[in-house]
């Protein structure tokens, strides 16, 4: 590929920096995988992760990334459209489940990504690039599938959320054929990930290789079960330990053998990837980049969740950091410091915004900041900041709320009795002294912000269940 210089104002003082003129792009996301669940971020955790460790050592490893929504739908319309999911109108996992007989009744959301809104795929391909998702997409349905919203080729993206036929062939998916019986659905999303990038060398191409795994069901990878399964024995892990949260139950410790052989088999599947894209010389002009939808189903409200969250509270379905906070790697030619570790807040919408600019695109007005300068040349660009607004109940026994971060600090109001909690992220990760009484002041400027940032996306509010 052709190289050109591309001068970025922001970071001028660097110098320029050359860059892959129509670069590759593959996202990878996986589906509820949390912050711990990758060694690098949680070192001394049951799960081994060493080709994503190893990704890290060549990328921006981003220890303050976040999901723009505790579960999946908001977050993927995110990343595609680079905007809050309240501003896309998506607040809720497709179709959601709203109870009516709570205090309060969540709003209405939509049940597709809007075919006006303008998605990564379409302004990529727009530019020449061939498009193509593999795995999940639960974004809608027929009108508004992924061949709808700017991919050319579209391998097992249909309105479902998780695997309709599980983790093994069959997998009764109208646009997957199945395989051979005993093939793992994560090797096969590889393999088609793989076939379309080795076919696709000589034009630019945009993969988004939406993992399903690890959503539920628990259906262990047979390759990696016997390993951990022997790991936990030699370790003596208990089977389970939970805490309250709420209505919720939170797996406090890792020690599921299953879910510990999918985290296997993803990060297996990521080394076959960067092989192959190393293998073929298209690494020299590839961006990966690594991250999950929302943080490790921790929570239930029932228990006997599949993972834990380390340090952090709660998880998918919550606004603590637990739900919220998820890896992210990015990794590409035009990286200065390799192996370094970002302390940036990120969120879901700066891929959108990167990956626009790394193409050299005029990017369309949206709600992400580029994180070129902080690839490009180590400056860290300015956000002041971070909200999420999840006004719906869960099965984790989460309660309609919203949340905001700026700086360390981060604010969390409950609609059910308005009730505020505040946090100092950097004294306290785990979020488990709240500073609301004794930091009013702090209190009343976090929620005005928040405020002021509900009304200018048009965010729709839970409103009171009155009695019939």
């Amino acid at each position: 590929m052709n190289f050109k210089l591309i001068i970025y104002p922001s970071f001028a003082f660097w110098g320029f920096q050359a860059i892959a003129e129509n670069p590759n792009f593959v996202i990878i996301l996986a589906d509820d995988l949390g912050w711990a669940d990758v060694a690098c971020n949680y070192q001394g955790g049951f799960y081994e992760t060493p080709n994503i460790d190893r990704l890290a050592e060549r990328g921006i490893r981003f220890l303050n990334a976040y999901s723009s929504c505790p579960v999946c739908s908001p977050t993927r319309a995110s990343i595609l459209t680079g905007k809050y999911p309240a501003r896309v109108g998506i607040t809720d996992w497709i179709p959601g489940d709203d109870p009516k007989n709570r205090k309060l009744l969540g709003p209405a959301d939509r049940d597709e990504l809007p075919s006006g809104e303008a998605t990564l795929a379409e302004i990529l391909k727009q530019e020449g690039y061939k498009t193509c998702l593999v795995g999940k997409w639960h974004l809608g349905g027929k009108g508004f599938s992924p061949e709808n919203q700017g991919f050319d080729v579209n391998i097992g993206g249909i309105e479902a959320g998780s695997p309709p036929g599980g983790y093994y062939s069959p997998y009764r998916n109208p646009k997957m054929e199945d395989g051979p019986v005993g093939e793992y659905l994560t090797d096969r999303q590889t393999d088609e990930a793989i076939r379309f990038m080795e076919g696709n060398r000589e034009n630019p191409f945009f993969v988004f290789l939406s993992y399903y795994t690890v959503h539920t069901p628990i259906q262990a990878s047979r390759k990696h079960s016997a390993y951990y399964n022997e790991k936990s024995r030699a370790m003596k892990l208990p089977v389970i330990g939970e805490k309250l949260e709420g209505e919720g139950k939170t797996r406090i410790n890792q020690s599921n053998p299953d879910y510990a052989s999918m985290v296997a088999s993803l990060d297996e599947n990521i080394g076959r990837i960067m092989k192959m894209l190393d293998e073929t010389g298209l690494s020299k002009d590839t961006w990966i980049i690594f991250t999950s939808d929302n943080g490790g189903l921790s929570t239930l409200r029932r228990g006997n969740a599949p993972t834990a969250n380390g340090p952090l509270r709660a998880g998918k379905g919550w606004c603590y950091e637990g739900g919220i906070r998820v890896p992210l790697i990015i990794c590409g030619p035009g990286i200065k410091q390799r192996g370094s570790v970002a302390d940036l807040p990120v969120i879901s919408m700066d891929l959108f915004s990167t990956l626009i600019d790394l193409a050299g695109i005029k990017a369309p007005v949206n709600d992400g900041i580029s994180l070129v300068p902080l690839l490009a040349s180590g400056r860290t660009p300015a956000r002041k900041v971070l909200c999420w607004h999840y006004p719906h109940y869960h099965g984790s026994g989460w309660t309609p709320g919203s949340a905001i971060r700026m700086g360390n600090e981060k604010l969390i109001i409950r609609y059910e009795d308005n009730r505020a909690e505040l946090y100092n992220l950097k004294d306290d990760p785990g979020e488990m002294a709240d500073l609301s009484a004794a930091q009013p002041g702090k209190v009343t400027k976090l929620k005005k912000k928040l405020g002021r940032w509900l009304k200018s996306t048009g965010a729709k509010l839970p409103v009171t269940n009155a009695p019939k």
